[in-house]
């Protein structure tokens, strides 16, 4: 079966989202490729664009979320749309809770988590980095 592994693009600060991300998750990096590792004559990199990352992935249960840095030259980021969510699976409601307090914080909740009208434990939030999340608990499909 095919897995879905979200990949997001930030405007400089992936490394800095990603270390707040393992703390919340746990694990350890996967990959992490910054800028100055591709560069060459023909792929020319920006003395301020060395540092920043070019790839890196996070191992989180079977899927792996992913982001890179988005060159300046190739225009920023809009860090506000709002047309795609990361959604958790978590596996108890005490798993939800720790995941939706950990990102949450210093973001801006959306729907607090709690008992939604669906049957599952459910919250909504965007994180401090302006990406959106859902945690979601269903003890229906825990046995």
């Amino acid at each position: 079966m095919a897995t879905i592994n979200p990949h997001i693009n930030f405007n400089g600060n992936a490394e800095e989202a990603f270390l707040f991300y393992k703390s919340v998750f746990g694990g350890e990096f996967a990959t992490v490729v910054r800028f100055k590792e591709l560069a060459s004559a023909e792929f020319p990199i920006a003395e301020k664009e060395a540092n920043k990352i070019m790839h890196i992935a996070l191992p989180i249960g079977k899927s792996v979320l992913m982001a890179n840095d988005v060159p300046e030259i190739m225009g920023r980021t809009n860090e506000n749309e709002n047309r795609s969510k990361i959604v958790i699976s978590a596996e108890s409601k005490e798993e939800a809770d720790k995941i939706f307090n950990g990102l949450s914080a210093g973001g801006q909740i959306e729907m607090p988590i709690s008992d939604s009208p669906w049957g599952t434990y459910f919250g909504m939030f965007r994180d401090k980095y302006g990406i959106e999340w859902m945690v979601d608990f269903d003890a229906r499909n825990k046995n």
